[in-house]
C-alpha cells in the first residue's frame, strides 16, 4: 500500500477508537439521570438565646459566621440602661454549615426560643432558568430580524419589541439571582438579651414607694387646686354677704344709740335747781 493508503487506514483506526462500545462518540456527554437533579432549598431560622454579656456573645456569633463562611447581613444592638442591652443579628451561612452554626448559636448561652423552616423551591429554580433560556432565544430573534429590517418602520416596531423582551429578562434574571441567593446561603436570625439583674425587686420596691409617694403628691396637689377653684367661685358670694353684715351692724348700732337717749331724759329734768 501507499502512502496514501496508510494514512487513511490510520484515520480510521483512530476514528474506532475515539467511540465507545455503544456506538457513541468518546467526546459526547451521557445524558444527566433524572433521579439527579439537584434540589434547592430555603433555610431559614430564628433564635432567641439570652446571654452574660451581649457584646461578647455578638462578637462570638460574628466570628461563627465568618468562620463558617457566611457574614453578619445586620446588626442592631439597642443599650436600654447603663447595665441593660439588647441585640438583634441577621446571620447567612452556607447550607451545608447551618445546622453546624445553628448548634452553636444556641449553646451559646440560655436557649429561649428556635424555630426553623425549609421551603423547596426546586420548581421555581427550574421554572425560571427555562423561562431565561426561552426569553434569551426571544430577544436572540429580534434582533436577527433588525438586522434583516430595511424599513424604517420595521426597525422601530422591533426596537419597541426588542425592548420589551429584555425588560422581561431582566426580571427573570433578578428573581434568579435572588433565588440563588436564598438557596446558597441560609439565614438565622439571632436575638441576645442579658439576664434579669440580681437587685430588680430591690429596684421594683423602691420603684413601688416612689411611685406610691409620687401619686399621692399629685392627689394632694389637684384636692388643693379644686380647693382654690371652689373658693375663688364662693369668694364674690362671700365678700358680698361681709359687706352686708357690716352695713347691717352699723345700722343696728346707730338704732340702739336712739332708743337710749330718750330713755335718760326725765333724769335730767327732775334734779332740783341750785
Amino acid at each position: 500500500d501507499g502512502p496514501d493508503g496508510a494514512g487513511a487506514d490510520e484515520g480510521r483506526a483512530a476514528s474506532s477508537a475515539g467511540e465507545r462500545a455503544d456506538g457513541k462518540p468518546s467526546g459526547s456527554k451521557a445524558a444527566p439521570k433524572p433521579g439527579a437533579a439537584t434540589t434547592h432549598v430555603i433555610r431559614t431560622a430564628t433564635l432567641s438565646v439570652e446571654v452574660r454579656s451581649v457584646p461578647k456573645a455578638v462578637a462570638a456569633a460574628r466570628g461563627v459566621a465568618e468562620g463558617a463562611g457566611g457574614l453578619v447581613a445586620t446588626e442592631n444592638t439597642e443599650r436600654l440602661d447603663d447595665t441593660y442591652e439588647t441585640s438583634h443579628l441577621v446571620l447567612r451561612v452556607p447550607q451545608d454549615r447551618f445546622q453546624e452554626v445553628l448548634r452553636e448559636l444556641a449553646g451559646s448561652g440560655k436557649l429561649l426560643s428556635r424555630t426553623s423552616n425549609a421551603k423547596d423551591v426546586t420548581d421555581q429554580v427550574v421554572d425560571v432558568d427555562s423561562r431565561i433560556a426561552t426569553q434569551r432565544a426571544s430577544v436572540a430573534r429580534v434582533r436577527e430580524l433588525m438586522d434583516r429590517a430595511e424599513k424604517i418602520s420595521d426597525v422601530v416596531a422591533l426596537e419597541g419589541e426588542l425592548s420589551s423582551r429584555q425588560s422581561d429578562l431582566e426580571s427573570l434574571l433578578a428573581q434568579q439571582s435572588s433565588l440563588k441567593d436564598r438557596t446558597s446561603l441560609a439565614t438565622i436570625t439571632l436575638d441576645l438579651t442579658p439576664p434579669d439583674a440580681p437587685d430588680d425587686d430591690g429596684r421594683e420596691e423602691d420603684a413601688g414607694f416612689l411611685d406610691a409617694l409620687g401619686g399621692g403628691w399629685g392627689a394632694f396637689v389637684t384636692m388643693l387646686r379644686w380647693v382654690a377653684v371652689a373658693f375663688g367661685a364662693a369668694l364674690p358670694f362671700l365678700l358680698t354677704g361681709a359687706l352686708a353684715l357690716l352695713v347691717w351692724r352699723a345700722l343696728r348700732r346707730r338704732g340702739a344709740a336712739r332708743t337710749a337717749a330718750p330713755a335718760g331724759t326725765p333724769e335730767k329734768e327732775g334734779t332740783p335747781a341750785p
